[in-house]
């Protein structure tokens, strides 16, 4: 396929061949351009989200309870029908059922684990809402929706959602990770 250089490299200015800032226009028209997508800043996470991953640092999974009675994990700070904070905290299992997954082949270094993982959507016992995490497996024909999964921890670490290394199938054990 050839391609047409843009007017700034046809101007001199670095083109994507060099790695710089340009972009190309294919003969069908179709458009190609550099993407660095990152979020260079820190951002405090505040107390309900504070107190999540100080549970997860300790083994453990905290929700809150909404005015409808249901547990959400991750805790929600206002209730969604009233506007309401919500302040009842509840600790709910660290095993959970898959209610939907999706496979990466080719994960990167910004990936939560380094070799190919399903991302889950995993509804913690005791929840009524799921979470977003990974699943460490050796192959996409390990998974299914309803699929039970064990939380693993990693141990001796700050607050933060890293605490919850991944969830694995609830009966194998995979090397690299604690079961609690």
């Amino acid at each position: 396929m050839e391609q047409r250089q843009t007017n700034s490299q046809a101007d001199g200015d670095a083109g994507s061949d060099d790695g710089g800032p340009g972009y190309q226009v294919a003969d069908d028209g179709s458009f190609g351009a550099p993407l660095e997508l990152a979020y260079p800043y820190v951002r405090t996470v505040g107390p309900t989200y504070q107190r999540f991953l100080e549970g997860l640092a300790e083994g453990r999974i905290f929700g809150t309870r909404a005015s409808d009675g249901s547990v959400l994990v991750p805790p929600g700070e206002f209730d969604a029908h009233t506007g309401a904070p919500l302040t009842e905290w509840v600790e709910v299992g660290t095993s959970g059922t898959v209610k939907s997954w999706s496979w990466e082949p080719s994960p990167t270094a910004q990936s939560p684990l380094p070799e190919p993982f399903a991302w889950v959507l995993v509804q913690p016992d005791g929840a009524d809402a799921s979470m977003v995490h990974v699943c460490r497996v050796a192959d996409p024909a390990a998974m299914s929706v309803g699929m039970r999964v064990q939380a693993c921890f990693a141990d001796d670490v700050e607050p933060s959602i890293a605490a919850l290394t991944c969830f694995e199938p609830a009966n194998e054990t995979v090397e690299g990770g604690s079961h609690d």
